[in-house]
């Protein structure tokens, strides 16, 4: 029965509905009686309609305009004059935006809703925001498809969309394997085209320190892999974060401690603690050292410029995974614990490095992000502090969502979408079935979840497998974050995935198959 069940959703990925989107737009209503027109490079521009509030010069929607026309180009659209010259042609998409903002920076209140009407001559995609039409632009190119003969068309459809949440983002981690700036910058053109409007950026961690600190150098000096081709520069950075604002996505970067630092010790010598067996250093060192004010005086200086060179109102400062060991050992540390009155409770000397952190970040009116730890272990927050929710502590994550909503913080999930997590089979099916409001709460309570985020982390991944392990698994988790709440079926959702994924082979982008099958445009990077 099984094999019965596979062989027919295999038959109906050749039954992908014309125009087919992902992540599913919210309402989408083709007309009852047809319609349709045939598309064709040559013959086809985009443009700003003739209310909008922004028009040429508005480098967001130039450059985009620009990009979308390589892609329908690409795709091998034949010239209609090859095709059925007694069909309509589609002439021209008009872009129309209520507010004239287009110089700045997307934020957690941007606006991503559109409007997307397509009828035989003229299209039309208003929004209120920049960041909306680029959403509705995406929309757009996914809407054309081709027949047997291989001309393209579009069909008269109108389209109303917006994100189900916030902050839908994709986390990838730099330090335990160094990523090149150009798998960077394609990660960046693969979220915009799954409607992701975050980056994560885990840029440093314990094994590396690639980030080029103009404030302190020898961070990158001696903790990079290789000081010389291992590192993102100042310029390197801004590249990304330009790239990534272009394409209606945000910057978070996240400078992990006082754990996950020892790249940061040869490059800052005093900044880690000395480790001890017995009453004699071991030449080994632990965490950040919290109890000395240099180590305060350096956290001021490098979160000076990382809040003036990440322009995003938020940063993640992590305060994960802390292991006491090394505390433990160092005697001023001991005598630093029992002059606090903290006894043997090392969550409270974690919970004061990260009070003094915390308050150097609001001095430079940054809001942050922390990883669910914080909270566990009850360190004073501001009350619009973001919790991560990443492991299951004392139950599933669920009961943690609950926890930190309850307390009237607003929740960040990643917990269940690991994606450098792989097996055998469709795991993409797991990510796609979690809804991130099932848990025990008021209505107060879920609408302070705002979202959730995709996790590459790099252990076992670099430059040559980062892109097909991401996509198009990250797709399912990018669909939950956008999309309906009722958008949750497997087999539709497998079509439309399976359809989504060809689309990127076409882009020249190395996503991996779901299952068995072939697209008529086979991967041609190699």
């Amino acid at each position: 029965m099984a094999e019965l069940a596979l062989a027919l959703l295999l038959l109906l990925v050749g039954l992908v509905p014309a125009g087919a989107v992902w992540p599913q737009p919210q309402l989408v209503r083709e007309s009852p009686g047809g319609g349709r027109c045939r598309l064709s490079p040559g013959r086809f521009r985009f443009g700003y309609g003739r209310l909008s509030a922004v028009g040429p010069g508005c480098a967001v929607l130039d450059q985009a305009f620009a990009r979308y026309w390589r892609l329908l180009r690409d795709a091998g659209l034949r010239a209609p004059e090859d095709t059925r010259p007694w069909e309509p042609l589609c002439t021209e998409l008009l872009v129309s935006v209520s507010t004239p903002h287009c110089d700045g920076f997307p934020d957690m209140d941007s606006v991503e809703s559109y409007k997307l009407s397509t009828s035989d001559d003229l299209s039309l995609l208003s929004s209120e925001s920049i960041w909306g039409a680029l959403r509705g632009l995406e929309t757009f190119s996914q809407l054309i498809w081709r027949d047997e003969d291989g001309t393209f068309y579009l069909n008269k459809t109108d389209i109303v969309d917006f994100p189900r949440f916030a902050h839908r983002g994709l986390l990838l981690d730099t330090s335990r394997h160094y990523l090149p700036l150009r798998a960077i910058l394609e990660t960046l053109d693969v979220m915009a085209y799954n409607k992701f409007n975050v980056f994560h950026w885990h840029i440093v961690d314990d094994p590396s320190f690639p980030y080029e600190s103009a404030a302190f150098p020898e961070l990158s000096r001696k903790g990079a892999y290789n000081p010389a081709t291992h590192v993102y520069t100042l310029n390197d950075v801004k590249m990304v974060i330009e790239y990534a604002r272009l394409r209606g996505i945000r910057v978070i970067s996240e400078f992990d401690t006082p754990g996950h630092t020892r790249s940061w010790g040869p490059g800052a010598p005093g900044l880690l603690t000395p480790c001890y067996a017995g009453s004699i250093p071991s030449g080994a060192y632990g965490p950040v050292n919290p109890i000395l004010n240099t180590t305060y005086q350096f956290m001021t200086e490098l979160f000076r410029e990382v809040s003036t060179v990440f322009p995003d109102f938020y940063l993640h400062l992590g305060g994960d995974e802390v292991d006491f060991t090394c505390w433990r050992s160092n005697p001023e540390i001991q005598a630093f614990m029992q002059q606090m009155g903290f006894g043997q409770d090392y969550t409270k000397l974690e919970s004061f490095y990260i009070q003094r952190l915390l308050n150097i970040i609001s001095s430079y009116g940054k809001g942050y992000v922390v990883w669910q730890e914080v909270f566990d272990n009850g360190v004073k927050v501001k009350p619009d502090t973001i919790i991560h929710v990443w492991r299951e502590n004392s139950g599933p994550y669920q009961q943690e969502v609950a926890r930190v909503t309850e307390a009237g913080y607003r929740a960040l999930l990643s917990a269940p979408w690991y994606l450098n997590r792989i097996s055998y089979g469709q795991d993409w099916q797991v990510a796609y079935q979690v809804e991130p409001l099932e848990f025990e709460g008021s209505l107060e309570q879920k609408a302070l979840v705002i979202g959730g985020e995709a996790c590459m982390w790099g252990e076992f991944v670099d430059v040559t497998n980062l892109t097909p392990r991401l996509w198009p698994r990250a797709g399912a988790i990018a669909e939950r974050l956008w999309s309906n709440k009722t958008v949750r079926d497997l087999q539709d959702a497998y079509i439309r995935l399976a359809d989504f994924r060809c689309t990127l082979l076409r882009r020249g982008i190395p996503a991996q198959p779901l299952f068995t099958g072939y697209c008529d445009a086979e991967y041609s990077g190699f």
